[in-house]
């Protein structure tokens, strides 16, 4: 089967891009072929064994001196929130800009349509994109990956986006329960086109190694003397609750005066927390920056809890990766993070809640401390339930559905 999937963002720095990323690489070695268009600001983009790409190119006027680009469109690609490397959203793009980015997706999706000839498109997001490809003659299928349905609340002047692609989608897909819910209660006419599909970390990336901890932290510039590890990864936009994490750390610092707290990632918010930290008086909290996907596995690796304290995160596939590496999570009891957080992996806490996120992260480290063979079952409850390897075959069997009509 051809599959063309189209992604609002570039497939590294964004959990959709690692979604994306994910779903191709594995539908490949299941002996599919995997197109996926998409947004990049450089040519120096990842490439993947035996995965067609069709970069459409942007500038990068977020950097101080932007890779020129013959044919690139002369702004940065539109972001629901924020991304490592653009933090232009949807609003922000003037009528002219929009028309360009629309009509240079649709140049993209016309042309694979003929050249790739896709038996099924898959669009990530319930979004503009996909909506370009609702006349195109073949099956779609949408992702809701819950920003959009953010963007839907927030810009009504462009709902007509998300209509439009589920008028036209024959599934969508939603990667959790909360996420469902919220689908089901903007598109009540669509609940029928509704498949509950749980997301999945790459396990040839994800999974236990024994690393050398002050060699990691080395790597990312800090110092290591036998201190406890307590890490967050991800976007530094408001969502993720960084801003709450930062309130936690002043209290369990005095308690913890063993342990440090790193933060992997970059966005819009990072300079206010790094304000925010001093302020506070922090004195053990570290910004690393963003981390590709192999670091990333590292750190989950060495640290001895992760954190999750978004105020609503539609599914958590960070949370995830995490306890494929077998470290407890310490994850707010909201939006998608409830379906897989127990206390067999970590704790849930109250969002927008310093205390309680505090004494989560207190009481789950000196559990994992006492306990060094937990990581093992963590570790063996991601892969028996969440590795992609398992679920992609279940998302190879809605697309036959769907193309047998």
């Amino acid at each position: 089967m051809k599959v063309l999937m189209i992604n609002h963002f570039p497939l590294e720095g964004s959990g959709s891009g690692t979604y994306t990323k994910n779903l191709a690489t594995q539908l490949v070695k299941l002996g599919h072929e995997v197109c996926v268009i998409l947004p990049v600001n450089t040519t120096n983009i990842p490439q993947y064994e035996d995965v067609r790409l069709h970069p459409v190119y942007f500038t990068n006027t977020d950097a101080a001196e932007p890779e020129q680009i013959e044919g690139a469109l002369p702004f940065n690609f539109p972001c629901f929130t924020t991304h490592p490397v653009s933090t232009v959203a949807f609003e922000n793009l003037t009528e002219e800009q929009m028309g360009a980015y629309l009509e240079a997706f649709k140049q993209a999706i016309d042309e694979e349509v003929r050249d790739f000839a896709p038996d099924v498109v898959h669009g990530q997001h319930v979004w503009a994109l996909p909506s370009l490809a609702a006349d195109c003659g073949v099956p779609l299928v949408l992702t809701a990956h819950g920003t959009d349905l953010m963007g839907y609340d927030k810009w009504p002047e462009m709902r007509h986006f998300a209509e439009t692609a589920m008028d036209a989608c024959a599934k969508v897909i939603c990667i959790s329960a909360d996420n469902e819910k919220l689908v089901r209660d903007i598109f009540p006419q669509h609940a029928g086109k509704i498949v509950r599909m749980r997301n999945g970390y790459n396990p040839d990336i994800f999974y236990p190694q024994t690393l050398d901890r002050a060699e990691v932290l080395g790597a990312h510039g800090l110092a290591y003397a036998g201190e406890e590890v307590i890490l967050f990864a991800g976007k530094m936009t408001r969502f993720k609750g960084i801003d709450i994490l930062m309130e936690a750390a002043a209290r369990y610092e005095g308690e913890r005066e063993n342990a440090i707290t790193v933060l992997a990632g970059d966005g819009e918010e990072r300079a206010n927390l790094e304000a925010q930290a001093r302020d506070l008086g922090l004195a053990r909290v570290h910004f690393i920056g963003n981390v590709t996907q192999g670091e990333l596995a590292q750190l989950y690796n060495i640290a001895d809890i992760d954190l999750v304290p978004s105020r609503r995160e539609p599914f958590g596939l960070v949370a995830v990766e995490a306890m494929a590496c077998g470290t407890p999570v310490v994850a707010t009891n909201q939006g998608g993070l409830p379906d897989f957080v127990n206390h067999e992996v970590g704790e849930l806490v109250a969002p927008e809640d310093p205390a309680d996120l505090a004494r989560g992260i207190v009481d789950t480290l000196d559990r994992a401390l006492a306990a060094p063979g937990w990581r093992a079952d963590i570790a063996a409850y991601a892969s028996g339930n969440y590795s992609q390897a398992v679920i992609i075959r279940e998302l190879d069997e809605l697309y036959r559905e769907v193309v047998a009509g």
